[in-house]
C-alpha cells in the first residue's frame, strides 16, 4: 500500500529574518533577495514572524509592513504563514485578521509570555484564539522563550478542535516530538515540524513532516535536499548530509551570549553573503567587530562564503 500522501503544509518552512533599514523601518529590496534566495532553493514555505524575524520586537505597524511585503513578494508561489504570538488575545486576533486580508496560508501562535499560566488557561487561549482567527492555526511549542510549555497533553486536547492544523515543536525533545507524531497519527492533516535543525531528518524519518529551521535562511537548498532525502527514505544521503546540518548549528549559531546567538547569527551571515544588513530590533544587537570576524571565520568552515569582507 503506498504512503499517504503529506498534510497540505510540509516540507522546510524557514521561519524568515527581518531585514531593516533602520530602526522600526523594513528593507523591502532586502527582503526581496532575501526570499528570491530561499525560492530558488527549493523552500516549501515562509513563516513570517517568528523568532529568527524578532517578531517580539517588531512594531504592530513593522509586523503588519513584513506580512504584507511577504505575501507580495512570493505571489503565491509557496504559502505564507504568519506568526501571530502576542501577550495580547486582541492584538493576536487583529494581527490574525490582517494575515488573511492578505492571503496569508495560516497564523502560528506560542502561549502569550509574561504571566505563568496553567494548562487550563491555555486550552482556553487557544480556544478564545481559534473562535476568532479566520485562518488554520499552528501551535508553537517554545518553552526556552514563552516559559509556558505547549505539553503533550495541550496538543492532545488541541487535536479536537479542526481549526488547529499542526504544531512546531522548538523543545529539542524528541520524546515530545514522538508523542506528537502519536497525536498526529489521529489526523491525516495535522502537520508535525521541528524548530531544531540538527533534528528534523531524524524526526522526519520519524513521521514529523518538516522542519521549520532558520539555517534555511542562509543555505534553503541544502536544507530541502536533507528533507528530500529523509521524507524519501534514503538513508544514505541523510547520513552524508546531517553532519553539515550539525556543524552549521554548532558553529553558527554560537557567537556571542547564548540566548540569542541563534537570532544574531543567522542575521549576522545573511549580512556577510550580502543579502540584507546585521542591524536588529531593540533589545538585541549587531555582532561586535570581533565578534563578526570569529563569525566569518566560521562561515569557511561551513563552506559559506561572505560576499562582504
Amino acid at each position: 500500500m503506498p504512503p499517504s500522501p503529506p498534510p497540505r503544509f510540509h516540507g522546510i518552512i524557514p521561519p524568515i529574518a527581518t531585514p531593516l533599514a533602520a530602526p522600526d523601518q523594513l528593507d523591502i529590496p532586502a527582503l526581496e533577495r532575501l526570499i528570491e534566495h530561499l525560492i530558488l532553493g527549493g523552500v516549501h514555505g515562509l513563516f513570517v514572524l517568528g523568532s529568527t524575524g524578532e517578531a517580539p520586537s517588531l512594531s504592530p505597524t513593522l509586523r503588519r509592513s513584513v506580512i504584507t511585503e511577504s505575501i507580495r513578494i512570493t505571489q503565491r508561489r509557496i504559502p505564507v504563514i504568519v506568526g501571530i504570538t502576542d501577550t495580547s488575545l486582541t492584538e493576536s486576533i487583529a494581527l490574525a485578521a490582517f494575515a488573511a486580508d492578505a492571503n496569508a496560508a495560516a497564523v502560528v501562535a506560542a502561549p502569550p509570555f509574561y504571566f505563568p499560566i496553567t494548562p487550563a488557561d491555555l486550552d482556553r487561549y487557544y480556544a478564545a484564539l481559534t473562535a476568532a482567527v479566520p485562518l488554520p492555526l499552528f501551535l508553537y511549542n517554545m518553552p526556552a522563550f514563552t516559559k509556558v510549555p505547549v505539553s503533550l497533553a495541550t496538543a492532545e486536547r488541541a487535536l479536537q478542535n479542526p481549526r488547529i492544523i499542526g504544531i512546531k515543536d522548538s523543545s529539542a525533545d524528541m520524546i515530545q516530538v514522538h508523542g506528537l507524531l502519536q497525536l498526529a497519527s489521529q489526523r491525516p492533516d495535522w502537520s508535525v515540524f521541528v524548530g531544531h535543525e540538527q533534528l528534523t531528518a531524524e524526526a522526519v524519518l520519524l513521521g514529523a513532516h518538516g522542519g521549520i529551521n532558520a539555517g534555511a535562511n542562509l543555505l534553503p537548498a541544502f536544507y530541502a535536499s536533507l528533507y528530500n532525502a529523509a521524507a524519501a527514505g534514503d538513508l544514505a544521503t541523510v547520513r552524508s548530509l546531517q553532519p553539515k546540518a550539525v556543524q552549521i548549528a554548532s558553529l553558527l549559531y554560537s557567537v556571542g551570549p547564548p540566548a540569542t546567538s541563534l537570532v544574531r547569527g543567522v542575521k549576522g551571515t545573511l549580512a556577510l553573503l550580502g543579502i540584507c544588513s546585521d542591524l536588529m530590533a531593540e533589545p538585541l544587537h549587531a555582532f561586535s567587530d570581533p565578534e563578526r570576524a570569529e563569525l566569518r571565520r566560521r562561515m569557511l568552515l561551513c563552506g559559506l562564503t561572505p560576499a562582504l569582507p
